[in-house]
């Protein structure tokens, strides 16, 4: 009996074998299999590219639901600004 050879995957393989898991509708296991991954190696590829993405920062979905409050804090902010000055306004005009 020989020593196995250890088989080196590239990372754009790892990632797009990540990426069928996520996005073909078939499970790791039918995935691994396909691929001829061992379902651990495919699992452990898949959990330390989710640590990854989840520690690479700010992301475009995070971004856009950050932009949508800002701008009606902003609409709000001009908004009680107009308010401020008609009520300065018509409490000058009252006092007349």
């Amino acid at each position: 009996m020989g020593k196995r050879e250890r088989r080196t995957f590239t990372e754009g393989l790892k990632h797009e074998a990540v990426r069928l898991t996520e996005t073909s509708g078939r499970t790791i296991a039918q995935v691994a299999d396909n691929l001829g991954i061992g379902l651990s190696t495919l699992s452990r590829w898949k959990r330390r590219y989710r640590e990854e993405d989840l520690l690479a920062g700010p992301h475009e979905d995070t971004a856009r639901e950050l932009a949508r409050p800002r701008k009606e804090d902003e609409v709000l902010r001009q908004e009680r600004e107009i308010l401020k000055r008609a009520a300065t306004f018509f409490a000058k005009e009252g006092s007349r």
